[in-house]
């Protein structure tokens, strides 16, 4: 038995002064690797007679946490994409700080806070969710997610950046507050939570249209890469698991090099931004000492697997290994696996495991089922099964079938109109 410890990041954001004495307090009760999760937090998992000593050190250094259930989730952000993936915006990096500082609580919801043109940050994993308007400066759509449900809620009003904070709790009180009407309710409705809504000192707009979520285009998240006269570095790890002696070396290169902070992304990866030329063999020295591998298969990069899930990483495993014999491209599609009933995946394609004889304690014959977004965009809600009931021996081909009908059906997409001028011109 083990205990876990989760350290949130707030907005995925960094300081590498702060690590560097996180790993300096695991370096004592001798763990040598740590994890970060989907929710861009630090997932330490430990021996138990060496949780009391670890939490006192976290104590000492100011550093929240909570222990074996995730009771305070992570805000996550698109922070770590700002000025690397994403480009003319009115959402800069300065705005993310200023809106994380002002959230003055651990909200006992998940929130996420994404610019709408990124694909590196899941929008709608959270239950408040907020994308930056595109068209209005400093204004926000809203949807809710409610908790424990596939229900979505898009409100027709644009908040100001201002007020986010501020409605952000307000949301997450009413929701927790009515848990009964709001949380693992399938009839769940957004129009009744507005209601209960006090809107007194909001600063709120009509939303002239509601937001279009862009298509999925995840960006290759590691290298060390260009960007202006600066580089970035991203790390990911097969495994998941980064070495405590590497992020300890990590962080003190940053502090050296005057890098005031390092991001950790919704992909379990870390992304350093503020590379300057004269640094760069620095840190190819930091990742040559490491043995850090660099430029992995896109169509290992865009899979996405629960946290603290073994079983879920060897099926990764299983599934990359199979998907490249076939050198079966996936661009454009995000892969999930899911083992647990209630987690929650951002998937074009979702495996989801589950037991053909499923009682409280007996659970036997594995089999897997797959199933396809709206339109294959994981920003939308899982919407058809392909596949049900599949035994691991056939998985593989079943997914690569899956992801041969994304392309089939973007070609036919594309195809249509063209058809339909050649019908109309016809006439």
């Amino acid at each position: 038995m083990s205990e876990t410890v989760f350290i949130n990041f707030r907005g995925g954001i960094i300081d590498p002064g702060q690590l560097y004495n996180i790993m300096v307090a695991i370096q004592r009760i001798r763990i040598p690797f740590v994890r970060f999760g989907l929710r861009q937090q630090l997932i330490v998992e430990l021996e138990p007679y060496h949780l009391e000593e670890f939490t006192a050190s976290l104590t000492e250094l100011a550093v929240p946490y909570t222990c074996n259930v995730n009771e305070q989730p992570n805000i996550i952000s698109s922070y770590p994409a700002a000025g690397v993936f994403i480009q003319d915006t009115w959402l800069s990096e300065t705005v993310y700080q200023d809106i994380l500082n002002a959230i003055d609580y651990n909200p006992r919801i998940k929130v996420n806070i994404c610019d709408k043109n990124q694909s590196i940050t899941p929008m709608l994993t959270g239950n408040i969710n907020w994308i930056a308007a595109a068209a209005t400066p400093h204004y926000w759509h809203l949807f809710i997610r409610f908790p424990r449900t596939n229900v979505v809620y898009e409100w027709d009003q644009l908040t100001a950046t201002k007020d986010l904070p501020k409605l952000t709790k307000l949301l997450d009180e009413l929701i927790v507050t009515h848990e009964a009407d709001f949380i693992d309710n399938p009839a769940a409705d957004g129009d009744k939570l507005f209601s209960l809504l006090k809107k007194e000192g909001l600063e709120l707009r009509p939303a002239a249209v509601k937001a279009t979520l862009p298509s999925f285009n995840l960006p290759y998240y590691e290298g060390l890469n260009r960007y202006g006269d600066k580089y970035w570095l991203g790390i990911y790890r097969r495994d998941e698991y980064f070495s405590v002696a590497f992020l300890k070396k990590l962080s003190q290169l940053c502090a050296d090099t005057g890098i005031s902070q390092l991001c950790c992304t919704a992909w379990k990866s870390i992304l350093i931004k503020g590379i300057n030329e004269e640094q760069k063999e620095d840190w190819n020295l930091l990742l040559e000492e490491f043995m850090i591998n660099m430029r992995h298969a896109a169509n290992e990069l865009n899979f996405q697997v629960e946290d603290n899930s073994a079983e879920a990483r060897e099926l990764k495993s299983f599934l990359v290994k199979n998907l490249g014999v076939e050198d079966t491209r996936s661009f454009g599609l995000c892969i999930g696996i899911k083992t647990r009933r209630k987690s929650e995946i951002f998937s074009s394609i979702l495996v989801r495991r589950r037991y053909v004889i499923d009682l409280p304690f007996l659970k036997l014959f594995k089999v897997y089922d797959i199933l396809c977004a709206q339109d294959f965009n994981p920003n939308e809600r899982t919407a058809e099964i392909y596949s049900s009931n599949n035994p691991k021996f056939v998985l593989a081909e079943q997914v690569r079938r899956s992801i041969l009908k994304y392309y089939r059906d973007r070609k036919e997409a594309k195809e249509k109109p063209v058809k339909a001028e050649s019908a109309a011109a016809a006439v």
